[in-house]
């Protein structure tokens, strides 16, 4: 006789198992939180406070956008809202609503809007991620 052990052979495999079945499409994983269109700090929405207070009528807030103007091309603009427009973003932060006009939007996403008092100037100031340049006198920004 052989003094070899025999082969061993692999013992067959269980059945698979049934693959999980997808995921039906209302429980796709949650979308990430949208990002801030504008961020407003407390010295910025006291002065808007301020500047809606003193107009002496009802306002829906204080509408923010851009035109074309100055050296860079660009030029931030800042009057009262009456009403809220059909597609304007809707900004409510330290008690104060901000209406952003929806020609504005991919321009300003993510700028923070501060108020700044100076000896010689006082204003609002808007520090914006998407900028690739500044006039030298401030005024307009390109992106």
């Amino acid at each position: 006789m052989n003094d070899q052990s025999p082969i061993e052979r692999p013992a067959p495999e269980a059945a698979a198992a049934p693959a999980p079945a997808p995921a039906p499409k209302s429980e796709r994983r949650a979308a990430r939180p949208r990002p801030k269109a504008l961020i407003l700090t407390e010295r910025a929405a006291e002065r808007v406070r301020a500047l809606l207070a003193a107009r002496g009528k009802p306002s829906a807030g204080i509408r923010i956008g851009i035109r074309t103007k100055g050296c860079s091309g660009l030029s931030y603009t800042l009057e009262y809202a009456d009403e809220k427009g059909p597609l304007d973003e809707v900004v409510e932060e330290h008690g104060v609503t901000l209406l952003i006009d929806p020609k504005a939007t991919m321009f300003i996403l993510g700028t923070e809007m501060d108020y700044v008092e100076e000896k010689l100037q006082s204003g609002f100031v808007f520090k914006n991620p998407n900028e690739k340049g500044r006039c030298g006198c401030g005024e307009s920004f390109h992106v």
